[in-house]
């Protein structure tokens, strides 16, 4: 029970510092563009066009709606991260009891280390599922919450017709966890096992999934990531959420198709010397491009 109070605690705080990065990338990702390109100087010190970066975008957001107005959407991001982190819990303590209450528990031939790492990995990927299925609703709340910056809507409207499940995001998102997790899980493996000279610990190999996630997981799986959170603010009356910034997607699957039609698929990926989407012009009366 201090475990799980202490992992709610800290990811409570981790959620409240994270919450201006996020509600900026969220913004970017439906394609609002509050601020014209400004000529810059890339890596090289070539000039080039670029998009206002994070501190740019956050200094408008600030400008607009003051220092709170970085915090829309976060009274439901923390119960998300909550509520998560105790299913989560709860389920990974679940399979350990089970294991320990079989007969002969404590004299278990030994496993392979892929046995063991499949294991692990199902495990942790039945927790993670149920987390974000129990959770889903708030993270589709604070998107919504977030999106409302755009149209200036002041009372947010929850559902859209009778949306099902898939079309707001939940199974985009679903597969986006379970691929980054099984990804990174199964590099680690073989690095540790055939990139390295000695054998490592399961807990050793969980540091180096941790440090792979971080940099790979980003980048493999951000389409769903993208996708899913599209889906969740797409056609439920907000305007972030209708023409001109996005038209209305028949499912995740006509949503990806299209953004991968426009070459979007990264968008909102980095925060950072955003370049000009090629080919496309900034129309200031609809802040985006087109």
């Amino acid at each position: 029970m201090a475990d799980s109070a202490s992992q709610v605690l800290l990811g409570s705080g981790l959620t409240v510092l994270s919450q201006p990065l996020m509600y900026v990338k969220v913004l970017v990702q439906v394609g609002y563009e509050p601020l014209p390109p400004t000529l810059g100087r890339n890596i090289f010190g070539r000039q080039v066009y670029q998009l206002p970066g994070l501190f740019a975008y956050a200094k408008h957001i600030v400008k607009v709606d003051g220092r709170a107005g970085l915090f829309k959407g976060l009274t439901p991001r923390l119960c998300s991260s909550a509520i998560g982190t105790v299913v989560h819990s709860k389920v990974l303590q679940r399979y350990q009891d089970a294991e320990q209450a079989e007969p002969g528990a404590s004299k278990k031939e030994h496993v392979s280390s892929l046995e063991q790492v499949l294991k692990e990995t199902s495990r942790e990927m039945v927790a993670r599922s149920a987390a974000t299925l129990i959770t889903h609703p708030f993270h589709v709340i604070t998107l919504r919450c977030m999106v409302q910056f755009i149209g200036r809507e002041t009372k947010y409207r929850y559902g859209a017709r009778g949306q099902p499940w898939g079309a707001i995001g939940l199974i985009p998102r679903l597969l986006g966890d379970i691929l980054s997790l099984w990804l990174c899980n199964m590099l680690a493996y073989l690095i540790n096992t055939y990139a390295l000279e000695n054998g490592v610990s399961m807990a050793e190999m969980k540091s180096y999934s941790q440090a792979v996630t971080g940099f790979f997981a980003s980048m493999l799986t951000y389409p769903f990531v993208l996708v899913s959170n599209l889906m969740a603010v797409n056609n439920c009356g907000l305007a972030g959420g209708l023409l001109p910034y996005a038209p209305t997607y028949s499912s995740w699957l006509d949503c990806w198709s299209q953004l991968h039609k426009e070459g979007n698929m990264s968008r909102g990926n980095s925060l950072f010397f955003r370049k000009v989407p090629a080919g496309k012009r900034y129309v200031w009366e609809e802040r985006r491009f087109r």
